[in-house]
């Protein structure tokens, strides 16, 4: 009797073990099969550096962006030149000039300065040296451009230049020694061709605007040009509140290109608009020059809306216009 009841025991012991593990098994959730985590696929680099280009005396570096869709046949080459502490990456990513170049088919070129050039990476446009005709970062532009040309074929009736700040500076420089080769320029808070001639007399001219010389502010561009017949057009940027680049200096590049087509000050026409003020003038063979005064901006290029985080410049600053758009409309 005693030993039936053990072994009755026992099996309902067994039992009860059997019954716990399967309740166990079926509340308990599987263990998941850890996948192993993909590796994240390069992405090729939006702009793609160009080591040949020519004799490069300036020592820049040049990048490029191609539309990866077909571009039309002949298409337009765009110049941008960064400012100080600036690349031609976060400038790009903040402004989306190349988000442009997908849209209308052109073809993007950015020089870079390097560090060893200039701590600040700012394009040496006070140094005679390097804007001089056909010598140091002037030249390295234009064999850069021309490397764009050849191997895109580029209309040539059909190339522009833009720079932000010492490359505002510096796309002054490059109109001045090869007129003829641009269709359309824009100085954005930059400085008149010929103001500096060293990184002291620079800053100061930057703070406290420059001064006049002696034959006036057309005079340096047409000692360099020579019997240039052909000029694009010129836009001037600049802010009200720009701290860094004093707004006198804009009325100084203004009298440099109005000197330089002989046209009359006082024959422009005045636009007040929502970001701030438009002046245009235009010469009888049909060259313009334009002064944009925006409102309350400080030192850089307006864009039309608020940045992601992830692409913000400090020089690519929201405004109720967009400089990037704006000259699509002037260039075509």
């Amino acid at each position: 009797m005693k030993l039936g009841f053990a072994r009755a025991l026992s099996r309902a012991f067994k039992s009860q073990k059997r019954l716990a593990k399967l309740i166990v098994k079926v509340i308990k959730p599987k263990a998941r099969r850890r996948r192993p985590k993909a590796r994240p696929i390069a992405q090729k680099p939006l702009l793609v550096e160009i080591s040949a280009f020519g004799s490069n005396p300036g020592r820049l570096v040049m990048k490029i962006f191609v539309p990866s869709r077909r571009l039309p046949k002949n298409p337009a080459l765009v110049v941008v030149l960064h400012g100080c502490r600036q690349t031609p990456e976060s400038l790009d990513s903040a402004s989306s000039f190349s988000k442009l170049a997908k849209e209308r088919g052109f073809v993007l070129l950015y020089p870079e300065q390097r560090n060893a050039n200039n701590p600040q990476r700012c394009f040496n446009w006070f140094r005679p040296g390097a804007v001089a005709r056909d010598r140091g970062e002037v030249l390295s532009i234009r064999q850069m451009i021309d490397e764009a040309c050849r191997r895109h074929q580029i209309d040539r009736s059909r190339i522009f230049i833009a720079g932000l700040s010492a490359g505002g500076a510096m796309t002054a420089a490059l109109v001045a020694n090869y007129p003829a080769l641009f269709a359309g320029a824009a100085m954005i808070a930059g400085m008149p061709f010929g103001s500096s001639r060293d990184a002291m007399s620079a800053l100061h001219a930057m703070k406290s605007g420059v001064r006049e010389p002696a034959g006036g502010w057309g005079r340096p561009v047409t000692e360099i040009s020579g019997d240039a017949t052909s000029w694009p057009a010129i836009a001037i940027w600049h802010s009200d509140k720009d701290g860094t680049v004093n707004p006198l200096n804009a009325q100084a590049c203004v009298d440099q290109w109005l000197g330089v087509l002989r046209i009359a000050r006082d024959g422009g026409k005045n636009e007040q608009r929502v970001w701030g003020r438009l002046q245009t003038w235009k010469a009888p063979e049909g060259e313009t020059v334009s002064l944009y005064s925006i409102q309350d901006l400080g030192h850089g290029l307006p864009v039309g809306r608020r940045q992601p985080a992830e692409t913000r410049d400090p020089f690519v600053i929201p405004s109720g216009i967009s400089l990037p758009l704006e000259l699509m409309r002037l260039w075509g």
